[in-house]
């Protein structure tokens, strides 16, 4: 393969699908191939042309993002069996703390939810509160279903794991009047007008135009926080990154610990506790 064919693209998406990759990671893995494709302009496939384009993608993007689209390209090279253009992903060091900029606090969650109310948006108000208290993604909504608020555990099946999710009690009682008010007996709890599961699209929508009102940043207002919020809470409590790992549905620890990180500000306020320090 000198040049990357829209028909080679089409192979790799379904090598990904036969693999059973996630789909939104299969979209990803497709999008990073195609946009490198764009960029080379027909010209031919060689290790040169990916190490211009690596540099390029390091004067646009974050470290991470970096590395997020070459792990898509050499992906694509191993299935095009051009190990040739395979280019090492860049070294970082990993992060301490967490960007205070960027998680969402619990008096900022509490806005978001007295927010919601005002406006009488109760479909929000209750889908912000199942995502922040069971630590669920946001495409394992769909799995908080009739049955699952009946006895209290939800059956999750993503990437490939099953796991149990516990719904809390009072969760499931504010859930069995949010169902009984709209009439649902079976399926799904989140629903659109039309009667499908509610997507990530719908939601990010929703919570986007609840910034204003809450006083919350719109940077801050995204599904997959609800899910930090949960993890930063629980294991402030517990301490036991090992049962959370398992509880979040990770394979490895070292993602858990992402989630645990504390601010630069709590970090600074529990070294000043140590009493090292003789003024």
């Amino acid at each position: 393969m000198k040049k990357i064919s829209n028909e080679s693209v089409e192979e790799f998406r379904a090598h990904l699908q036969n693999e059973e990759c996630a789909a939104a990671t299969t979209e990803k893995y497709v999008r990073d191939v195609r946009a490198f494709r764009a960029w080379l302009r027909g010209a031919e496939l060689d290790k040169n042309a990916v190490l211009a384009y690596k540099e390029r993608l390091i004067e646009n993007y974050a470290p991470a993002s970096v590395n997020s689209i070459l792990s898509s390209l050499n992906r694509f090279f191993r299935f095009t069996d051009r190990h040739d253009c395979h280019v090492k992903t860049l070294k970082i060091q990993r992060q301490i703390f967490a960007r205070s900029d960027r998680e969402l606090t619990k008096a900022e969650y509490e806005r978001l939810l007295s927010a919601a109310q005002k406006k009488g948006n109760r479909r929000l108000y209750y889908l912000m509160q199942t995502l922040c208290s069971t630590g669920i993604r946001i495409s394992e909504l769909r799995y908080i279903d009739a049955n699952a608020v009946k006895t209290g555990r939800a059956q999750i099946r993503c990437k490939g794991k099953m796991r149990v999710v516990i719904l809390p009690a009072p969760l499931c009682k504010m859930l069995r009047g949010y169902m009984k008010e709209r009439g649902i007996t079976e399926g799904s709890i989140f629903r659109t007008r039309t009667g499908n599961p509610i997507n990530r699209s719908n939601v990010w929508k929703m919570l986007k135009a609840l910034c204003g009102s809450a006083g919350v940043m719109r940077d801050k207002v995204f599904p997959h926080n609800f899910r930090h919020l949960f993890a930063r809470t629980y294991y402030s409590i517990q301490k036991d990154v090992v049962r959370l790992a398992d509880i979040l549905g990770h394979s490895s620890i070292n993602t858990t610990r992402v989630y645990t990180m504390e601010s630069g500000s709590v970090h600074r306020r529990q070294i000043q506790k140590l009493g090292l320090l003789r003024c």
